[in-house]
Order: structure tokens, then sequence, then C-alpha cells
């Protein structure tokens, strides 16, 4: 009796313990990320500082909003990185994380290849109406939010109908309008962004 109950014990122990890694890791990201409080969206041709960003020379720009930590955020990592090899020749990308992120770990998720900030005081989080992770911020040559939002309704980026950020760039590097999507694109998943201010990481 005592081994059956142990039994049944152990099982239900390794039911709430998968149900839960499920959660972590998928169930919850399922649901839009939740809108914090004082929340100040930022409207789609808004002028974006730019000052203290490794810019470089006066072209488009993609902040790529990133957590290491973030299991969305590495979700999308192929398809990002996708994004920078074919279009680096022509928009500078930048990626933006938490100040209390790992920066060493950052830079090899992202294989080096492109610029890191950290988000200290939430300086460019706040500038450009984000409140989560993955998300791209794409800025054009004259300084104008041009798109906000997600990169794919699948968290993969496996699916082409939906690939926002990468329409987005097309229409941008073709000098087309912004294109117009609908809430699947703007509406924010994925991990919501510390919203206290944080000592920042030494790199490296």
């Amino acid at each position: 009796m005592r081994k059956r109950f142990t039994a049944v014990a152990l099982l239900f122990a390794c039911t709430l313990g998968i149900g839960y890694a499920f959660w972590q890791h998928d169930l919850q990201y399922q649901k839009p990320a939740p809108v914090p409080s004082g929340h100040r969206p930022v409207a789609l041709g808004s002028q974006i500082d730019l000052t203290g960003l490794p810019t470089g020379t006066r072209r488009p720009v993609l902040l790529h909003f990133f957590n290491p930590a973030c299991p969305c955020s590495r979700f999308n990592l192929k398809h990002f990185l996708s994004l920078v090899r074919r279009y680096e020749k022509q928009v500078t990308f930048c990626a933006v994380v938490p100040p209390n992120a790992d920066l060493a770990e950052a830079a090899a998720l992202l294989d080096g290849r492109v610029q890191i900030v950290a988000d200290t005081d939430r300086r460019w989080s706040r500038r450009c109406g984000v409140y989560a992770s993955p998300q791209a911020v794409l800025i054009d040559a004259d300084r104008s939010l041009y798109y906000r939002g997600n990169y794919n309704r699948n968290r993969y980026c496996t699916r082409k109908e939906t690939s926002f950020a990468e329409t987005a760039l097309v229409a941008l590097t073709n000098h087309q309008p912004a294109p117009v999507f609908d809430a699947a694109a703007t509406t924010a998943y994925g991990c919501q962004l510390p919203q206290k201010s944080l000592e920042p990481k030494k790199a490296f």
C-alpha cells in the first residue's frame, strides 16, 4: 500500500512539474504581455531621439528589444539573425537589453553581429513605447518611428504571411510607405520588461 501511495505521489509530482514547465516556457506567453500602469504609447511617425546609440551613418535603424533570459527572445533568435545578415548593409541593427542582463551572454546569443546597449533608466523603451521583449522598432533615416511591434505572430517566426518586422523592413528599404498591420502585429507578446530602474551589469 505504501509503495502504491509513493508511486502515485511521484507521478502526481512529475505531472505538476511538467505542467509548471509548460506554463513557464510556453503557455504564459500565448497571452499578450500585460500593459504596465503608466505606459505611454508612442505614435508611429513620432521623432525618436537616438542620441547615445552607436548608429553610425544616417540610415534606418532597427532596435531589437532583447532579453537573453526571456524564452521568447530566444525563440526568434534565428529569424532575427537572418534579418541582420540580409539587411545589415542597408540598416543599422542595435540590440537593447535590460540593464541587469548578462551582456556577455547577449553578445554570444546574437553571434557578435550587432551593437548592444543597456536600457538604463528605461531610456529606450520609454522613447519607443516598448514594454515587452522581443519587439522590433524600426526607425527611418529621418528618425521617424516607422514600425514597432512583433516579429511574427508565431513565436518561432516560421509563418511567412505574418512576418511583420520583415515586411516592414522590405517596405522601408524599398522606400515605400509603412505597411498597415492589424493588432496581431502591434499587441506585444513575450516577457514584460523591468518597470523599475535597475543597476546595469558590467560588460565582459
